[in-house]
């Protein structure tokens, strides 16, 4: 038997992961111009399938066409997306490895082009849309967005339930809920993007309902046993805004709400300087893990195997989110179970791959 922690199964709720290496989530900006997922997105997570990671989490996933970040990101609002990921589902199980779906609305962030476009405003004139958010604050040099009125709110709580019950029926695994990275549910976090002065606004019980009734209504047609779990960025690393002590407080509640398992990652609600380095995120997944209770990921240039595993063992988070590492590698998973003695999810057909 191993004794690598990493490659320890971890159960929450009625699901066990068969070890603790799993694939963040990860924009793609190659779906159809209606939201549905191609062949791109079967071979790019398929590919991890293969590689013996424990859980794979899709890109974001608008639950409203206006929730886009582009005209070319994943949705799940409607019965021809959810029809489009099932067979990469189906896929990802065949290869012995769970899948959760990423539910998002971008907010005041939508609109935006490709990466490698430029990532800049696209206008309604030019197939883009106006963007809603929580105050009338623009992000950088986007433009203003819409304040959201009381009953857009309720109605985008209900997007986030009617897609989470999508999920169910395509047979995911887990539902993460993107509250993280400048989104609208960060926005409505952050003090720096939300000066609402109604119910959904001031004080931390203001500013976090919208994501505590988010929670709530998913967690009620989401099925009992599986997994529910929240990405948040732990800290705005901006003065006045959100922190580290907001979000351990945060995750106290949640998990009182049913959320399992809570992904820390970090800043995205403005731009500043973020002091970049390998695991520079571990340490919030940790506080958030001995302030609260709850289970955590880590994310965040972690790409050593013996890097992952410390994190593992010394307790600073219960898995780790893989991003930049099985991008350059998607067998990235198996070859590091062979450096830790573990015992490695080749499938039959690449046998010869075995060290």
């Amino acid at each position: 038997m191993s004794a690598s922690e990493l490659f320890s199964p971890l159960t929450i709720g009625d699901v066990t992961f068969s070890n603790r290496a799993w694939v963040s989530p990860m924009c793609q900006y190659s779906a159809g111009a209606d939201g549905v997922p191609l062949n791109w997105h079967l071979i790019h997570l398929g590919q991890f399938a293969m590689g013996g990671t424990g859980l794979i989490l899709t890109e974001a996933t608008s639950v409203s066409p206006e929730g886009r970040l582009s005209p070319h990101d994943t949705g799940l609002w409607n019965d021809e997306q959810a029809a489009g990921w099932k067979p990469i589902v189906d896929f990802v199980h065949e290869q012995g490895t769970h899948i959760g779906v990423q539910l998002v609305h971008s907010g005041r962030k939508a609109s935006t082009s490709t990466p490698w476009s430029g990532t800049g405003y696209i206008d309604p004139a030019e197939g883009g849309w106006s963007t809603l958010a929580p105050s009338p604050i623009a992000f950088s040099t986007l433009p203003e967005p819409h304040e959201l009125t009381i009953p857009e709110i309720e109605r985008i709580t209900g997007d986030f339930v009617s897609a989470a019950q999508r999920a169910l029926d395509c047979g995911f695994d887990v539902v993460e809920l993107h509250a993280a990275h400048g989104y609208l549910l960060n926005q409505f976090l952050s003090p720096l993007s939300n000066q609402r002065t109604d119910g959904y606004g001031g004080d931390f019980d203001g500013r976090t309902r919208m994501l505590r009734e988010v929670v709530t209504a998913v967690r009620e047609v989401w099925a009992p046993g599986r997994p529910l779990f929240v990405r948040v960025s732990a800290t705005d690393w901006a003065e006045g805004g959100w922190d580290i002590d907001d979000t351990v407080r945060l995750s106290v509640v949640l998990k009182d709400l049913g959320v399992d398992l809570i992904d820390c990652s970090t800043g995205g609600i403005v731009r500043t300087s973020i002091p970049i380095g390998a695991g520079y995120q571990v340490p919030f997944a940790a506080q958030v893990k001995a302030g609260s209770g709850i289970t955590t990921s880590a994310v965040g240039l972690i790409t050593d195997a013996t890097q992952a595993e410390t994190i593992i063992r010394s307790g600073q988070a219960d898995a780790v989110m893989l991003g930049r590492a099985v991008l350059r590698d998607p067998h990235w998973v198996n070859v590091a179970a062979e450096q830790l003695g573990a015992e490695p999810r080749w499938p039959n057909q690449y046998a010869a791959a075995r060290g």
